[in-house]
């Protein structure tokens, strides 16, 4: 009998140390009441012990973030359309006490304290904003579920809309607006791309007109300056000819005067010469094919002949050591 008692209590205390015993992993905390009553103590991660029989773990959960699938929901947009709206909230508990004793189920409060808000976020918009102005939404949903879940010590780090599905109809219309305005996109590119063209093709034969014209007068003024050079040359080639030709005719005079001085008969044969080719220069003007009249007196010849005698004898009486003159000074050259 008293081998069985002391199994008994053998058992008994066995068992109470093994209760008192509780190991709580990395990542997670513990509440511990005494006799019903929770005194503010708490589990860390790591070997713990509790009083057996008197202290119980109520309520063990994570401290990490935690994930919040939100089913989707039918929402009303501010312009009365109906669409289906879910999310997803990054959580995470930073009052184990709070988390434990001032909600009953913390997961199934904010599940809905998120799907009231939502509804509320997409009452304010119209249905367009709910697609351009996601971000917004989302940061408003952070700050406002942030404050809410505050009492119950969670802190929500994240909010995310994932799906924005209006119903059929809308859909349908949406399909035929976009439809619309691609088709009015499309006639506008296409519109302006004519202009474009019409614009580059007129610029274009604007640009080529001035340039013939740019052309056409370069090379009027290339021609002008040619014709003006080769006036220029020509003038300078008939002046350079006079030129060579009154030196010709200086120096003819010259060596026919040095002859007439040296030699009498030269003066004689001069003068026959000078008389032979005023005959001559008469003839011709009377053999041309144009009708000409010509007065000629017999008496002129002789006083002709006879003047030029006399400049003839006026050179040879000259002074052979005075120069000769200058023939050109005399033509003016």
């Amino acid at each position: 009998m008293g081998q069985l008692f002391l199994l008994v209590m053998l058992a008994l205390g066995g068992s109470a140390i093994a209760g008192s015993v509780k190991i709580i992993n990395q990542g997670n905390e513990a509440l511990v009441e005494t006799i019903g009553r929770y005194n503010g103590r708490k589990l860390k991660p790591g070997l713990n012990f509790v009083t057996p029989f008197l202290d119980r773990v109520v309520y063990k959960e994570t401290i990490r973030e935690k994930v919040l699938d939100i089913p989707p929901q039918q929402c009303i947009t501010r312009d009365n359309v109906s669409i289906s709206v879910d999310a997803v909230v990054y959580w995470r508990i930073l009052d184990m006490a709070k988390a434990y004793y001032k909600v009953e189920n913390l997961r199934t409060a904010m599940v809905n304290m998120v799907l009231t808000q939502i509804r509320a976020e997409m009452g304010k918009m119209e249905l367009d904003e709910t697609f351009t102005a996601r971000s917004e939404i989302n940061e408003v949903l952070l700050r406002e579920l942030d404050i809410a879940t505050d009492p119950w010590g969670v802190k929500v780090t994240r909010v995310e809309l994932r799906d924005i599905v209006p119903s059929k109809a809308v859909q349908d219309s949406m399909e035929l607006q976009m439809a619309a305005e691609r088709r009015k996109r499309a006639a506008i590119l296409t519109s302006e791309g004519e202009r474009e063209a019409s614009v580059n093709a007129a610029r274009g034969a604007a640009e080529a007109q001035v340039l013939e014209a740019e052309a056409r007068q370069k090379s009027s003024i290339l021609a002008a300056e040619a014709e003006q050079k080769a006036l220029v040359l020509k003038a300078q080639a008939e002046r350079q000819e006079r030129v060579l030709k009154a030196q010709g005719t200086a120096e003819a005079i010259q060596i026919i005067a040095r002859t007439i001085n040296g030699d009498a008969d030269a003066q004689n044969a001069l003068q026959f010469l000078l008389a032979q080719n005023y005959l001559e220069m008469g003839m011709h003007i009377g053999s041309s094919n144009s009708s000409k009249v010509m007065f000629m007196d017999p008496r002129s010849i002789p006083a002709s002949i006879e003047g030029m005698r006399s400049i003839i004898s006026d050179a040879s009486d000259a002074s052979p050591a005075a120069p000769p003159a200058n023939p050109l000074k005399d033509l003016g050259l």
